[in-house]
């Protein structure tokens, strides 16, 4: 076979993939009409049809599907043992991407990952950050970090931080005009800021726990936010109350600029885990990041 016919059969893999010339031809750094034009080619070659084309997507036939399912991991293999004999290098090389929510950037991943890239120069980390549940697989991410609640059964988790716990906080002015809550069920006289789920696009609800006894408060709000930097700086500025992981607002709480209330209420949590296939080839690249992110007790 031909370094041509490699070319073609590539080409259409990333194309069955992607679900659409546009982000296949972005990969693969050729244009749509290129892209187009070579997979006709193939298809003409082969007397056979193997994609379906609309105005709006891209799917595999049944000839291209069963094509696809066979090239596919022979595709893969072939990079990936490309890539392993680039590591026998003195240093590891590649790129590791992960899906992480945003706080976990800001409190726990930062610090590795700049430690890491400053120790392994050739290797690019690129942390997406998103609080949706995403597909690793089909959104071809290395691994993914998510509160060890919401993770999938399928997959090697790794803790990477102690118990967590939510603080209900607002500033000390906020309180000595609105008054102090002292029980779950006052939150609903106050003004209170909350968080846009990214999934279902509801409302996050407000749990609390306490000598067994559970309390969801979904509450009177004054401002809807989705991301907890804009809801810390509304609570810094006496917005209102909000609920928030416990490291997000804790030096503010030691230096006094807010008050931390319930705290009885919100015992701790799973914390944080990198998660990553059961049939994922650890590269020496992402072996060590594994190792670099391990939380020790």
């Amino acid at each position: 076979m031909s370094q041509e016919n490699f070319n073609d059969l590539y080409a259409f893999v990333c194309v069955a993939q992607e679900g659409s010339f546009t982000k296949a031809a972005a990969r693969l750094n050729v244009s749509q009409s290129a892209l187009s034009q070579t997979v006709r080619n193939l298809e003409q070659r082969m007397g056979i049809r193997l994609l379906s084309r609309t105005t709006r997507s891209v799917a595999t036939t049944h000839a291209g599907e069963r094509l696809f399912v066979k090239l596919a991991p022979l595709f893969e293999d072939v990079t990936q043992e490309l890539q392993d004999i680039t590591e026998l290098r003195d240093s590891p090389t590649g790129i590791i991407r992960i899906t992480t929510p945003e706080h976990a950037i800001d409190h726990v991943l930062w610090p590795v990952v700049k430690r890491y890239i400053e120790k392994y120069p050739d290797v690019t980390v690129e942390l997406n950050a998103d609080n949706r549940l995403v597909d690793i697989v089909g959104d071809r991410f290395d691994a993914g970090v998510r509160l060890g609640e919401m993770l999938a059964k399928d997959m090697v988790a790794m803790p990477i931080t102690p118990e967590l716990r939510i603080a209900v906080t607002a500033s000390p002015e906020y309180f000595a005009k609105h008054g102090t809550p002292t029980h779950p069920k006052d939150l609903m006289q106050h003004r209170c800021i909350n968080w846009r789920l990214p999934t279902a696009g509801g409302l996050l609800p407000w749990e609390f726990e306490r000598d067994g006894e559970k309390i969801n408060i979904r509450p009177n709000n004054s401002l809807i936010l989705n991301t907890s930097n804009a809801g810390l700086q509304a609570i810094l500025d006496g917005v209102g109350i909000f609920y928030t992981m416990e490291d997000k607002v804790a030096p503010y709480v030691k230096n006094g600029r807010l008050v931390r209330v319930l705290e009885e209420w919100c015992p701790p949590f799973p914390g944080f885990y990198l998660y990553y296939p059961s049939r994922h080839h650890r590269s020496l690249a992402f072996s060590l990041f594994l190792e670099e992110l391990r939380y020790s007790k």
